[in-house]
């Protein structure tokens, strides 16, 4: 159901990543809040998803064969709200609405308002579980769809992440794939200062709950492609992908800055973003 350039075009993939990365930073300008550093470190894990590897109809959103992707990490929604226009779920026009009252695009991603939302997340922690829930649903419904996830490493902090972690393996979803944004930092601080997360460790401790794991560089094509690809051909076990990403990619003075975990650019500061985004 995909109608766009051919898999794999890694210079298709780069250019829509700067088009996601200028909208996400125009619609927290523009919504005067938002929290542009953990949107701007998965948008090229949304662009492959959502503009290559992910079976989707927009002109269908409740399409029951349908690729599921949960934003566990749901205050990123930004770069979600703006690959979804961008793909034609619903009008670009809507953008400059975000987090506006009686808008439907909120600061967390709401189902049933937002076409092509799969799941609300705000409260952190539960789309690792629902989405086991949902890749469990497609094998007991005889369908192929698959499932994806993306988590914040912050957000492993919550209980009920491992309790998704532990349940997975168990029930030999092969059809869930977990990304986990490891950029290294959470609202607080970094996350070896706020909760001990080893970079290393982690993939270690998904492993020992039964997880197929790769580690990789969560900002090259050819490395996430990859991944989509092996995560595809394991039969057994669910996958969790380590992508290994810098908070606030693309603008140089966002980049592994937390004040910009949530913050608001000024006019020039857009203008500054936009060019390097750009330039790159």
């Amino acid at each position: 159901m995909n109608s766009h350039d051919p898999k794999g075009n890694v210079a298709y993939l780069k250019r829509i990543a700067a088009e996601l990365r200028k909208s996400t930073l125009t619609l927290v300008h523009l919504a005067g809040d938002g929290h542009p550093g953990p949107a701007l470190s998965i948008a090229d894990l949304i662009t492959v998803l959502y503009f290559d590897e992910m079976r989707l109809d927009p002109k269908n959103p409740k399409w029951e064969d349908r690729d599921r992707l949960l934003l566990s990490k749901g205050h990123a929604c930004s770069v979600l709200y703006a690959a979804l226009a961008k793909r034609g779920y619903f009008s670009e026009d809507l953008l400059p609405s975000f987090r506006s009252l009686g808008s439907i695009l909120q600061g967390h991603p709401v189902m049933d308002k937002i076409p092509g939302v799969d799941m609300t997340t705000g409260t952190l922690g539960h789309g690792l579980s629902v989405g086991a829930g949902m890749a469990a649903a497609s094998r007991l419904s005889g369908k192929n769809f698959r499932v994806y996830v993306i988590l914040g490493d912050g957000e492993i902090n919550e209980g009920i992440i491992w309790e998704g972690a532990q349940v997975a393996p168990n029930l030999g979803l092969a059809n869930l794939t977990a990304f986990l944004d490891l950029n290294g930092f959470q609202s607080g601080g970094t996350t070896a200062e706020v909760s001990g997360i080893d970079k290393v460790a982690v993939a270690d401790k998904f492993r020992a709950f039964g997880w197929n794991t790769i580690d990789i560089d969560g900002h090259d094509y050819g490395d996430i492609l990859s991944s989509i690809a092996a995560a595809k051909a394991e039969t057994k076990r669910p996958t969790l992908i380590v992508a290994h990403t810098i908070k606030g990619k693309g603008v140089p003075f966002m980049e592994n800055n937390n004040a910009w975990h949530k913050g608001v650019p000024t006019k020039e500061q857009l203008a500054e973003a936009i060019k390097a985004l750009e330039e790159a």
